[in-house]
């Protein structure tokens, strides 16, 4: 960054309306980096507290084999969401019944934990306001064949039984979830830096 006088000497060579304009920007910028970066960081923690909401997402098998999770990530990543929690597993059978409990007098139930444990899953935890709405609508309908184009099972899948990606349901369902798969020590909380850029303040 130009040194004050140095900026000065060049707009020696300008209009006085362009002297006196540029001279404000520069030491108004200059008094933020040095004061006000601090003061907002300190604002936007107590402003951000209703940001804390977390969901959980799961690349399923069929994405992982695909290659998909890369684009995956970068959706949440673009959205402005912030990664808290990721690994990648090999599910048991007991872990899965338990995920998908409410399905369990489903025809389909056993030959899902056949497909879900029949390869590694990415599993994810993230975090920002609203989170657990607005991943489902990026995740899109369970069905990729009603999911609109610009949602991931609209882009990636074409059919029910390979539909890509998990997302929570409910804040009670996120909840439960990433306490089944994460344990507290597993999940960072860290400031994002443009978290205040994100959401309103």
């Amino acid at each position: 960054m130009l040194q004050p006088r140095m900026f000065q000497t060049l707009l020696q060579h300008f209009s006085p309306e362009i002297q006196r304009t540029s001279t404000r920007l520069l030491f108004g910028v200059s008094h933020a980096l040095r004061h006000g970066h601090r003061c907002g960081l300190h604002q936007s923690k107590a402003a951000l507290q209703n940001a804390r909401e977390r969901t959980l997402i799961a690349v399923k098998p069929d994405g992982v084999q695909r290659r998909l999770v890369g684009q995956i990530i970068h959706r949440f990543e673009q959205r402005g969401f912030k990664l808290v929690g990721l690994k990648m597993v090999q599910a048991s059978h007991g872990i899965l019944s338990e995920h998908y409990g409410e399905l369990r007098t489903k025809p389909f139930f056993h030959s899902l934990l056949t497909y879900m444990s029949s390869g590694p899953l990415v599993v994810m935890v993230w975090e920002g306001h609203n989170v657990v709405q607005a991943s489902r609508k990026m995740v899109g309908q369970t069905n990729p064949a009603e999911a609109p184009a610009g949602t991931i099972r609209g882009d990636f899948s074409v059919h029910v039984s390979r539909n890509v990606v998990h997302a929570s349901d409910s804040q009670e369902g996120a909840q439960k979830e990433i306490q089944l798969w994460f344990q507290a020590k597993d999940l960072l909380d860290w400031d994002c830096c443009d978290q205040i850029y994100t959401i309103e303040v």
